[in-house]
């Protein structure tokens, strides 16, 4: 049976909550929390690099600063964990607003460059105040609870976490869908006809990356909370490095690839380190450079295209991909959801 458009998108979404929900039932608890939070994680860069055009590699600024403000919220102040959490996004939020005021002034190369300075201001930062975030050995004995109940097991963190995360991804996919992601997309695509036809440029990317250091803080929060510490590479290069991988494997301009991207890369990292394999940079970067190159659009969007090139041809089956109606085709930068 020709599932039409309106009919598949309910069952992706019924499909993607039965997959999550049976996530810790099928791998071990802490893993299954690692993916949800790098799938938040990287919904949030693409939003910045998929949507609007914008490659940051400074993200685990706002990841990892969300992490330390979370847990110590959390353990001096003894707030409840998604008051914890929330108050580590919108710490990100802030610190992103200058970040993002000096950084989206600049476009390509420049643009990553100038927001990969800041973030390792931030871990020098974090390293330093020694008084506050534990230096080298971290934010440590970080709790968890809520209304007095102890969520100190793994399995039982989850899916009190998974609400907060769902909720950032819902938020995530409605900005791409709204009237505000149309015009990302059109700076995306042209900006110098997005500023003719009056749209302030600069305004909508730096409210973009405000939106994303958001939902990157959501997810660097839950993280931290839910492993009961924040450690120094929170805040280093190489998470920024991680979750741009991520997009790339899954998708960009997808939106739900980087969270097939996150899967991916935790559940190899998980088997690698549990089967006492070394080289896990070696074999994480060949298999990266394969997918790649077999996949151009990455996994999830060469899914798509292959779907909506099928729904294109003569007497093909309507489209259940879920692309709205004008969309435009894949692109170098991204496409819409």
């Amino acid at each position: 049976m020709i599932l039409s458009r309106l009919a598949a998108r309910p069952l992706l979404l019924a499909a993607g909550l039965v997959a999550v929900l049976a996530l810790p039932w099928m791998i071990y608890p802490p893993v299954a929390l690692d993916i949800i939070c790098w799938a938040l994680f990287a919904a949030a860069l693409d939003l910045l690099l998929g949507f609007t055009g914008l490659l940051s590699f400074g993200h685990a600024a706002f990841w990892g600063s969300s992490a330390y403000v979370a847990g110590l919220l959390a353990l001096r102040a003894g707030l409840p964990f998604p008051l914890a959490v929330l108050g580590g996004a919108l710490f990100a939020a802030v610190l992103a607003v200058p970040v993002g005021y000096l950084s989206v002034r600049l476009r390509g190369i420049y643009f990553a460059m100038v927001t990969l300075a800041f973030a390792q201001m931030i871990y020098f930062v974090v390293n330093q105040w020694r008084d506050l975030t534990g230096g080298e050995n971290g934010l440590q004995g970080v709790p968890r609870e809520l209304a007095g109940l102890d969520l100190s097991d793994s399995f039982v963190f989850y899916h009190a976490a998974l609400p907060l995360v769902l909720l950032g991804l819902l938020a995530a996919w409605r900005i791409v869908r709204s009237p505000f992601g149309r015009v990302l997309m059109s700076v995306r695509d042209n900006p110098a006809r997005a500023q003719a036809l009056g749209y302030p440029v600069q305004r909508y990317k730096l409210l973009a990356f405000v939106l994303s250091a958001l939902l990157s803080g959501l997810a660097g929060g839950v993280f931290a909370l839910g492993h009961g510490f924040a450690s120094l590479e929170s805040v280093y290069w190489t998470t920024s490095g991680q979750v741009v991988m991520m997009v790339v494997l899954g998708g960009i301009g997808t939106l739900w690839g980087g969270a097939l991207g996150a899967a991916l890369v935790v559940l190899l990292n998980d088997y690698l380190v549990t089967s006492g394999f070394e080289g896990i940079g070696i074999v994480t970067g060949t298999i990266f450079v394969i997918i790649v190159l077999v996949f151009r659009r990455g996994i999830w969007g060469t899914a798509r295209h292959l779907v909506q090139d099928r729904a294109r041809r003569p007497g093909g089956p309507p489209s259940a991909a879920g692309e709205p109606d004008g969309a435009p085709a894949p692109t170098g930068v991204g496409s819409p959801v």
